[in-house]
């Protein structure tokens, strides 16, 4: 072994080992003591926000919304039902609104929120005051009215939901009395290839229509 040789080996195992394993100690120190961050696959402009930061009612309306959010954004942006949503589908007015509530309205929202609670000074403590005190030409806390937010985005989600029930299961009642008149009386076996078209004209469903059979419009759930 030569005496470079000799050298670099030393400085190996005494420079650049030692450090990587601070460095490597450093990080993970860091990682376990570091406060766990908000993780919402459908509004990932949430992630900077730590959990122990937000009420539990909150972080449990987010939940809610997250997971009607993902479910809507599927069922409004994957449009030729390939699985994926991309170039291919086609945007329309309510996907885009979902959207805006997911990516812009949520999040605007509980950044809010969290400066009524860095406002906290004095006796009150620990952010109590975006919990306690009432905003002025209100009845309502700062809590309260994130909840409310909340809240009408929750509702307008599960109208949603209701009416993609009812449109699919339209669809499908659509589709049984095709093929029952179908059956019942034969004919030219190439009006069969006419399926898809004649279910389709044989449902007029608008896109949001709530089981109470009031249309929920994208201007109705817009904040």
């Amino acid at each position: 072994m030569t005496q470079v040789t000799a050298m670099l080996v030393m400085f190996v195992l005494y420079g650049v080992l030692p450090a990587a394993g601070l460095y490597l100690g450093y990080r993970g120190i860091k990682k376990v003591t570091a406060p766990k961050m908000l993780e919402y696959k459908a509004m990932p402009q949430l992630g900077y926000i730590p959990e122990k930061s937000l009420p539990i009612e909150v972080k449990t309306a987010l939940d809610q919304i997250n997971g009607k959010g993902e479910k809507l954004r599927v069922i409004y942006g994957d449009t030729n039902n390939d699985g994926k949503i991309d170039d291919k589908d086609t945007v329309n007015e309510t996907y885009i609104m979902i959207q805006n509530l997911m990516d812009r309205h949520i999040p605007l929202a509980v950044a809010d929120y969290r400066r009524l609670h860095d406002l906290d000074v004095g006796d009150v403590g620990d952010g109590a005051l975006a919990d306690t005190t009432k905003i002025k030409h209100s009845n309502v806390t700062g809590k309260e009215a994130l909840l409310d937010v909340l809240s009408t985005i929750n509702t307008q989600f599960d109208d949603l939901l209701n009416a993609s029930y009812h449109q699919d299961g339209q669809k499908l009642l659509a589709t049984n009395r095709y093929l029952q008149k179908r059956f019942d009386n034969p004919a030219d076996n190439t009006e069969f290839q006419k399926l898809d078209s004649s279910v389709s004209n044989d449902v007029n469903i608008q896109a949001i229509e709530s089981p109470a059979g009031t249309n929920v419009s994208a201007e109705d759930i817009k904040l």
